[in-house]
């Protein structure tokens, strides 16, 4: 069995101000993926989770994931999704059982008595049961399963236990969730607004699964095992992203029953690469006129002098001379000066916690907040992105939390 695994494409995301859709980017991605699958010819392609970047995406997402999933099914492979915490499951799953007759496959909102939707495919060494797991919150698995959870590794392992999993066949599992080892957070990409600390399961929750499709984190890895993976954001969805360096789906090749499947990147060129440039003002300019090609999308990082809007002015003229994007201007020079050329649409982009360590850090002289305050500013980004608007039992604490941070930071 060979299949694709994607995940977290983001369809409408913006970047910096800039529209990916627009742009040309997300777009030009698609048709790289559709040239792939054309050529690999696999049995099915994975796509596990956070298909849009809002739940109530822009017609221009809709008609984008409409024509990628209909070149798929006209190839004649199989299409499995689930929603993420991005999407809105009730939205996605519109229409899906017609569109089970066409080869896609969507995973419905989690329901009583919390069943799972099972696809199986063959090959010649069988059948292959792939499971399908939308975003799992705990009041979702409690409703669902009649049961008390309040944490997502039990609500994860509740649901699966609930499932008649074959295990002497072979099983992929397709989710969206934060898997860690042991309670630690893997590499994450740097886009991700509501991870760290929050939503965790215990990569040991899936054992007996022989392969295990992830989405959520926009780094692409193995989580405690080579067959539980990560594959990572298609495009890189923030500068930190360009630590990774490659992006593409996973070419996943799983032969028989306890064979370890063969996985391998397959990389797909976007059409503007991040790019970030580090140094004194000069050198800055000598690189960028000295490279060959344009087309980037870059960050700017200045180490010996502040940004003054001469000097952005020059530098974005410079850059666009070249075909490229400047989006991202900042020095080091000052410590209280860091962010100073950073635009407002960048600040707009960035996450709850992100932001709040930021006004911390400021206001404290470079300390940076403690991990469980970041947590459990995440945790309440992701409540008030869901529909679930019951406060949790830990409100208390981050407000309390919030109101001892910020009068350490104005002290």
């Amino acid at each position: 069995m060979r299949f694709l695994h994607l995940a977290d494409l983001h369809f409408g995301k913006t970047l910096h101000g800039v529209n990916l859709l627009d742009a040309g980017d997300q777009p030009h991605w698609a048709e790289g993926l559709l040239a792939l699958a054309e050529r690999l010819r696999p049995d099915a392609v994975v796509i596990a989770g956070d298909v849009y970047d809002r739940g109530a995406p822009a017609a221009g997402a809709v008609e984008l994931l409409s024509r990628m999933l209909t070149g798929l099914t006209e190839l004649g492979i199989a299409v499995l999704i689930v929603p993420g915490n991005h999407d809105s499951a009730q939205r996605l799953a519109f229409g899906r059982r017609l569109l089970e007759k066409q080869g896609l496959f969507i995973a419905p909102p989690l329901a009583a008595p919390g069943k799972l939707l099972r696809v199986t495919l063959h090959d010649t060494h069988g059948p292959v049961d792939f499971w399908l797991m939308p975003y799992l919150f705990p009041a979702l698995a409690s409703a669902a399963l009649g049961a008390e959870l309040r944490d997502y590794d039990a609500a994860v392992r509740a649901l699966l236990a609930e499932q008649p999993i074959d295990f002497s066949r072979r099983n992929v599992l397709v989710a969206h969730q934060n898997v860690t080892v042991g309670g630690v957070d893997g590499a994450r990409g740097g886009s991700e607004s509501t991870v760290g600390g929050v939503g965790q399961v215990d990569f040991t929750a899936f054992d007996g699964f022989d392969y295990v499709a992830l989405g959520h984190i926009h780094a692409g890895y193995a989580v405690g095992r080579p067959a539980v993976r990560y594959a990572g954001s298609p495009l890189c969805y923030h500068f930190q992203e360009t630590r990774q360096a490659a992006k593409g789906p996973l070419l996943v090749e799983l032969g028989e029953k306890g064979a370890a499947p063969a996985v391998t990147l397959q990389p797909i060129a976007p059409l503007h690469p991040l790019r970030i440039a580090e140094g004194s003002y000069e050198a800055v300019r000598a690189e960028a006129a000295a490279r060959a090609g344009g087309s980037e999308y870059v960050s700017v990082r200045l180490t010996d002098q502040r940004v003054t809007p001469a000097l952005a002015d020059d530098l974005h003229r410079l850059f666009a001379a070249r075909g490229s994007l400047l989006m991202e201007l900042g020095s080091s020079f000052l410590a209280d000066h860091a962010d100073a050329g950073l635009t407002s649409d960048a600040l707009r982009e960035k996450g709850l916690a992100e932001l709040f360590a930021d006004f911390y850090t400021q206001k404290t002289s470079g300390a940076a907040p403690a991990e469980a305050e970041l947590a459990l500013l995440n945790r309440a980004a992701e409540l008030a992105a869901s529909a679930d608007l019951r406060l949790p039992p830990e409100a208390a604490q981050i407000e309390r939390l919030l109101d001892e941070a910020l009068k350490e930071a104005s002290q």
